[in-house]
């Protein structure tokens, strides 16, 4: 997955805070809410925290965020201000607060993996509400466009010897809302593509807009049912098939990447694995998807550190790797997977993180190429990482 939803954190001041807290409401089986846990985590902040960065997150979590199943959050803020604040899927096992030069990684990854664009269309015979929004995220109002067929004589009667007449007028101006409706989600697709275009409300209509639009809708369409226009809409069960929709489309995106990846290893081209390999196509910008093992996150890439300069893709191994890359300071060590999520981000790569069970990389790292050449190292072999002791060690 893409990792815009962290961009904001480029380059931005420390310390940072990441909070990652069970967010699901008291009463669902919790005991505490939301702003009872946050106080016993504040408790925990070192004292070098702004305590109006504390007070801001504090005051996010104090705003119910409408969901009222088993959920978390995650926000992270910089020295001065939150910069990210996203709702998570599955709640943490343990509500944490980290403080440290960068943002704690796993959580933080698992924000931009939940990150899905949504283009939702509400239809009906007059016409569709386009709203546009990312599951999970906080900070930013959905922005809406109304799309107005202009046919109005959409209603069947049944009623005297007009009534055939009447029905294919209303056929007629039907159809030609639905070319309106069509041309207009073509456009948005266009103009800014998003990873799921959500089709929804009345089934005649949608069933003429589909068939009026091109590939490139389609290849992104899927129907959620739930949703509309008129009065008598479900919102809360609509949400629900909504964010089914967003988690069906993560799993084939992680299992797509995954699948190219052990392709491209295969054939021993357009993949490498292992940290040294990885670490230098990361240093050359070849990246196209960085994949990342959680058993390693979890484990020797957060107890090993790489030398990294002031420029996410000015990292290595070892300080010597960083000669004659005109470092406008002295490299400084970094933990391992932070460092190798930081020159994804600042190569504008995405990152796919590897389950328990799934095929792993090397040194639990891999990556998927952009391009490649003769001196672009080869790829290496895959392990389970169901099975630990298969990984190789870091060393």
């Amino acid at each position: 997955m893409q990792l815009h939803a962290l961009k904001p954190l480029l380059g931005r001041p420390g310390p940072f805070t990441t909070v990652y807290v069970d967010a699901t409401p008291a009463g669902t089986g919790i005991e505490l809410d939301t702003a009872e846990r946050w106080k016993g985590l504040r408790r925990s902040a070192p004292p070098g925290v702004d305590p109006a960065v504390l007070d801001e997150i504090g005051a996010r979590l104090a705003v119910p965020d409408g969901r009222h199943d088993p959920h978390g959050r995650v926000l992270v803020a910089d020295a001065h201000e939150v910069l990210v604040d996203r709702i998570l899927s599955v709640p943490p096992a343990t509500s944490r607060l980290d403080v440290g030069p960068a943002p704690a990684l796993l959580p933080v990854v698992r924000a931009a993996e939940e990150a899905v664009r949504l283009l939702v269309v509400a239809v009906d015979r007059t016409g569709a509400d386009l709203t546009r929004l990312t599951s999970g995220e906080r900070n930013r109002t959905p922005e809406t466009t109304t799309v107005t067929g202009g046919h109005d004589d959409v209603h069947k009667t049944r009623e005297g010897d007009l009534a055939r007449r009447a029905q294919t007028r209303a056929e007629d101006s039907w159809q030609r809302n639905a070319e309106v409706i069509a041309h207009a989600l073509e456009k948005a697709v266009a103009d800014d593509a998003p990873d799921l275009v959500v089709l929804t409300g009345d089934l005649r209509t949608l069933g003429f807009v589909k068939d009026c639009v091109g590939q490139a809708v389609r290849d992104r369409a899927v129907d959620v049912p739930g949703g509309g226009r008129g009065e008598g809409v479900h919102e809360g069960a609509f949400k629900v098939h909504l964010r089914e929709a967003a988690a069906a489309f993560r799993a084939r995106r992680r299992e797509a990447v995954l699948a190219r990846f052990a392709e491209a290893t295969g054939r021993g081209d357009g993949a490498v694995s292992g940290l040294g390999d990885v670490v230098e196509v990361l240093r050359r910008g070849q990246v196209a998807e960085l994949v990342l093992a959680i058993g390693a996150i979890e484990g020797a890439l957060s107890t090993r550190e790489l030398w990294v300069g002031a420029e996410p893709l000015q990292l290595g191994v070892s300080a010597g790797d960083l000669d004659g890359l005109g470092l406008s300071a002295a490299p400084r060590k970094m933990t391992a997977h932070v460092a190798l999520v930081r020159a994804a981000l600042g190569q504008d790569a995405g990152v796919t993180l590897a389950e328990e069970g799934d095929a792993a990389p090397r040194d639990g790292v891999g990556a998927l190429l952009r391009w490649s050449d003769g001196s672009t190292p080869s790829g290496s072999l895959l392990s389970q990482s169901a099975d630990r002791s298969r990984l190789r060690s870091l060393g």
